[in-house]
This record gives C-alpha cells, sequence and structure tokens, in this order.
C-alpha cells in the first residue's frame, strides 16, 4: 500500500481514494497508509479514506488521522423494489432481485427445515450445508441475515432444491435492506417485516408466498440514513479528534464490474454483469474523491485542508423528509455516524470560510499524541499544541473537566471577500459554547481570523445529560449567505 501511494505521488495525481483499513487500532509508526496519506497531503494531494466496515459498534473505524477525509456510508433514495405477497394477503416490499417467483409456491421458516444436528443460533442462518431437501425442495425459505454471505445463504437454499428465497434483517439490520443478485428469486426484508413473515408462518397450517420481480424506484423515503456497517468514533487512536468527517451514499451502489467474476462472486454461478450493486464505506468514498477533484478544478490554489473544510462545513443534517438524518434503526445519527453531516458538492463549491492547516501542523499534531519521530528532520517541541487545538472543522472533547478553550482560525474563501460574520451554537444539554469575538469582520479573500471557544460543563445539568455518554451538538459563522457549521461532540471525565 505504502508502495503504491509513492507511486501515485510520482505520477502527479491530485486526489487519492483509498478503500483500505485496518482491524484495528494502529499507531502512526505502524500505519502504512497514514504515512503514505501524509506523504500525500505533504505534495497537496486530497486523500480520501474508508472509515471501514465494522459498525454498529463504536470506536471501530479506521484511517482516522487528520489529514485524512475519512468517508463513511449512507444510503440514496433509490432501490429495487418488488412486493413478497403472503398468502393472507399482507404485501410487504422487499429490495428484489430482477427475476421474480410470480407463482404461489410453500413459505418455511430455516430452523423449520434444517437438518439434525444444527447448532441452535445457527438453524436460522442457511449456512452451507445446514438445510435438509427433502423439507425444503420447491419451497421459498426464510433465512436470517447475521452470519456468512448473504448471497451463500441464496446459494444454500437453491442447493436444498428450493424456488425462492426471503433474506430477513434481524433486529441489529433494522430497515437497511441491501440488494442482491441471488442464484434464485429472492427479496430482502426490514426486521419488522421478517417478524411479521415468522408470525404468519408460525399462525398459518400451509403458508405460501410470491415474489414478485423488483424494479427501480426513485425518490424512496426516508433517504440518506446511516448503513449499519458503517464504522463510528469514536476515534479509537485521539478520541480529541471527531471521526468520521463525513458521509455520502455507500449503500446499494451501482458499480462497474469485471466480468472476470461473477454477480454473486460464487464459483458456480454463471451470471455476468457489466454493472453490478455493491456496498461499503469503499463505495462511499469515491464520491468524496470526485468532488475533491471538481473542488480542486474551481480553486487550484486551495490546500488539501481547505477543500476538506469545504466539503465538512457545507454538510446536510437532514433527509428527504426535512427531518434529521436516521440510522439504520430509525434512531436520530450522531457525528460519531456521519461526521458533519450527508456531503452536498455544490454548497461546497462556496464554503464561505475554511479551516486551514499545514504539514507542519499535522507533525506538530503526531508530536502532540505522542510519536517522537513524524519525519526524520523534525524535531518535536517540548510542549507541542494541545491535540484539541488542531485547526479542525469539528470539534471533540472526551474528558471535560470544567472549562476548556479551543483555538481555531478561518480564512476567507467568499465570492467578494467583505463580510460580517456571526457565531452561534447549538451544543449538548448541560453544555456551554462561546465564542471570543462572536463576530468576524473580513475585508479581503484570503484574510484570516482566529478566535477562541469556550465550553463549560453546566455542573449538575451536565451530569444529568451526559451520565457516561457523549452528548453531540454544533457550531457555525454564518454571514446571511454562508453558513459554516462544525459538529461538536462531548463527554464528561
Amino acid at each position: 500500500m505504502l508502495a503504491g501511494i509513492d507511486d501515485a505521488i510520482r505520477d502527479g495525481v491530485d486526489v487519492m481514494s483509498i478503500l483500505i483499513g485496518s482491524s484495528r487500532p494502529l499507531a502512526f509508526v505502524e500505519d502504512a497508509i497514514a504515512n503514505g496519506a501524509l506523504h500525500a497531503t505533504k505534495q497537496n494531494i486530497v486523500v480520501a479514506c474508508a472509515a471501514g466496515n465494522s459498525g454498529p459498534a463504536p470506536a471501530t473505524l479506521s484511517n482516522y488521522y487528520p489529514w485524512m477525509i475519512t468517508v463513511g456510508a449512507s444510503s440514496l433514495d433509490r432501490d429495487i423494489l418488488g412486493p413478497l405477497v403472503l398468502g393472507n394477503g399482507l404485501k410487504i416490499m422487499g429490495e428484489t432481485t430482477p427475476y421474480g417467483l410470480e407463482k404461489k409456491h410453500p413459505l418455511v421458516y430455516a430452523p423449520d427445515v434444517v437438518v439434525p444436528r444444527v447448532a441452535k443460533n445457527e438453524s436460522a442462518q442457511c449456512l452451507p450445508g445446514s438445510l435438509d431437501p427433502k423439507k425444503v425442495k420447491g419451497k421459498v425459505v426464510l433465512c436470517m441475515r447475521g452470519l456468512g454471505m448473504r448471497v451463500g445463504k441464496g446459494r444454500e437454499v437453491k442447493r436444498a432444491r428450493g424456488a425462492g428465497y426471503i433474506l430477513g434483517n434481524t433486529a441489529a439490520f433494522g430497515d437497511e435492506l441491501p440488494f442482491d443478485f441471488h442464484v434464485l428469486p429472492g427479496t430482502a426484508v426490514s426486521s419488522n417485516d421478517a417478524n411479521k413473515i415468522i408470525q404468519y408462518i408460525k399462525a398459518t397450517k400451509n403458508p405460501t408466498a410470491i415474489i414478485s420481480r423488483g424494479k427501480t424506484v426513485f425518490n424512496s423515503q426516508p433517504a440518506p440514513s446511516m448503513a449499519s456497517f458503517t464504522s463510528r468514533g469514536p476515534n479509537p487512536i485521539d478520541p480529541n479528534l471527531l471521526k468520521p468527517d463525513i458521509t455520502t451514499p455507500g449503500l446499494n451502489i451501482l458499480a462497474a464490474w469485471s466480468e472476470g467474476d461473477s454477480v454473486t462472486k460464487l464459483s458456480f454461478d454463471k451470471q455476468f454483469v457489466k454493472y453490478n450493486f455493491d456496498s461499503g464505506t469503499s463505495m462511499a468514498t469515491p464520491h468524496v474523491a470526485a468532488v475533491a477533484a471538481l473542488l480542486k478544478v474551481v480553486h487550484p490554489e486551495w490546500s488539501n485542508a481547505a477543500v476538506r473544510s469545504a466539503i465538512m462545513t457545507t454538510a446536510g443534517l437532514r433527509n428527504n423528509e426535512g427531518k434529521p438524518i436516521t440510522d439504520q434503526l430509525g434512531k436520530i445519527a450522531t457525528p460519531f455516524m456521519f461526521g458533519s453531516g450527508h456531503f452536498r458538492p455544490t454548497k461546497a463549491v462556496d464554503p464561505g470560510l475554511v479551516y486551514d492547516a499545514s504539514h507542519e501542523d499535522y507533525l506538530l499534531y503526531l508530536c502532540s499524541i505522542g510519536t517522537d519521530k513524524p519525519e526524520p528532520k523534525f524535531k518535536c517541541p517540548q510542549n507541542p499544541p494541545l491535540p484539541v487545538n488542531l485547526n479542525y472543522p469539528s470539534l471533540a472533547i472526551p474528558k471535560l473537566n470544567g472549562t476548556v478553550i479551543v483555538k481555531r482560525t478561518v480564512t476567507n474563501v467568499g465570492g467578494d471577500g467583505k463580510s460580517v460574520y456571526f457565531f452561534s451554537s447549538k451544543p449538548p444539554l448541560g453544555i456551554s459554547v462561546k465564542a471570543t469575538p462572536s463576530v468576524l469582520f473580513f475585508n479581503h479573500v484570503g484574510q484570516k481570523k482566529s478566535f477562541t471557544i469556550k465550553v463549560k460543563a453546566r455542573g449538575g445539568m451536565a451530569r444529568k445529560y451526559l451520565k457516561n455518554e457523549y452528548g453531540y451538538g454544533w457550531y457555525s459563522w454564518n454571514d446571511g449567505l454562508h453558513n459554516v457549521r462544525s459538529p461538536m461532540a462531548i463527554a464528561l471525565a
């Protein structure tokens, strides 16, 4: 990976999209991608990196250093939907293959048709060799999501001579519906709908199902929502740096596909396509790389930090229903899932203000988190700046005890250069956030203004609302045309 990054630097690229992460937190000296990305940003190359697919557990993300744009994954407003019609007339919309099962077929639940000696916790999973062909032949089988590959479960149903396949979400996956080209007619349903199907099977003597073929549906709601798999903060290396930075579409993304492999990647599958749907933060990250490339065309003078800042501070927090972005369970998402929010490329072209940072700032940051020699010829000062004071477009305070004062600097990149920005904030409950000065006057493009943010815990109120957990909010600068918004995540000591 490091050699590949160095080759790209020598090739003179402007943007890198890196879709590789680590299985555990890595210190800088161990992290080849972090080292390579730092070399790249020294040449003012923008580096976008995938946050990882280890969610929804907290502190699972990869690529957690400040010179990278760390990208989470969310859904978009396009689905491939088809109705699953049960024998009692109930119609359930699922993420369905383009090939359906239009006639009624008997419907069974996987635990009822497994071979003997399958472990109880695996009986609903349709793992290889688990289904009994005598009980499955000609039937539609409901398998639950969890262990094993999704397409592998469909393969097991086909091996057992089943006619169709329903992939049911467990509670952990909620409403997130992945699309797959299964090896037989199949559909994916939410956890609530999976429970309805199970209840129907248990309450009916001869349950049946029809899987109608899927069709493309646009403007589905709510969208975006966070994917369950997207890795979460807080930052496992340095909780003083809020990560991820941004979220973009990463669920069911239509992408070019090598015809050297089948659509399911299963060896026996003979379905070959030029385009396929795939999911992951690896699908999300190229969106940011593309926006970065556009921003470098429009603003060739911008640093990689300015590009990152523009993408972050212009992000949106609401879905296409006008409500806050939610996770796969329908709960309001947090900055540890989406960073600053869902990217808005056209807004990023004109952010008004940016939070800039230099290569030396990143080296001092590494000193502040305990890296003795971030570069061979760079000597860390005895008292490097606190990591929370890195000039970043977000704010994280993991152990607030009383009051913390944070310093930031913004650079004016607005149109005519003359503007007045006013500070506002929506801090977590129990927290006070104030800026000094609270008004910034700019006379020309490129002008810099520094300010401090005083973050204070309000005693018993803070303890009441932030007991053993983070609180989330934002602060912003607004001139009537631009709203330069930064997320914050605060926990008490």
